[in-house]
């Protein structure tokens, strides 16, 4: 299963405990599949850049790497009007819309608003658990 990562899911998965930690275990067991895009890529890097500053015991750079390396990575389509409520967020929706990928997983307000565009549903870590990958 295809999923689109916001960045605070990402992030949260290699500093952080709870469900973003069993997504990225997830991945780990192939159960699903991150999909990126050229500019989500840049802003993980970006994020965690700041994040490792913070937490220098947490070598982010190979994790980053691997997960990158092994993932899905597409060129976004260009969007036709702004989206979401803030216009950051947009690239998430136009890398799942060129991918054919029918779940974000974010804990952005602005996206979670949204609940869904275009056959994209957009979920809480919490949620995506939930409805895909409990036993």
């Amino acid at each position: 299963m295809k999923v689109v990562l916001d960045t605070n899911v990402l992030i949260s998965s290699i500093f952080f405990s709870g469900p973003p930690l069993q997504i990225l275990k997830a991945w780990r067991k192939a159960d699903v599949q991150f999909v990126m895009s050229p500019e989500i890529i840049e802003e993980y890097l970006r994020v965690s850049r700041v994040l490792a500053d913070q937490f220098p015991s947490v070598e982010i750079n190979p994790i980053l790497t691997l997960i990158i390396t092994h993932s899905e990575i597409v060129q976004p389509q260009v969007l036709d009007r702004q989206i979401c409520q803030d216009p950051d967020d947009d690239k998430f929706l136009a890398c799942a819309l060129s991918s054919d990928t029918k779940i974000i997983i974010s804990g952005d307000k602005h996206l979670l608003k949204l609940k869904e565009h275009c056959g994209i549903t957009i979920l809480t870590p919490r949620a995506f658990l939930d409805q895909f990958l409990q036993q």
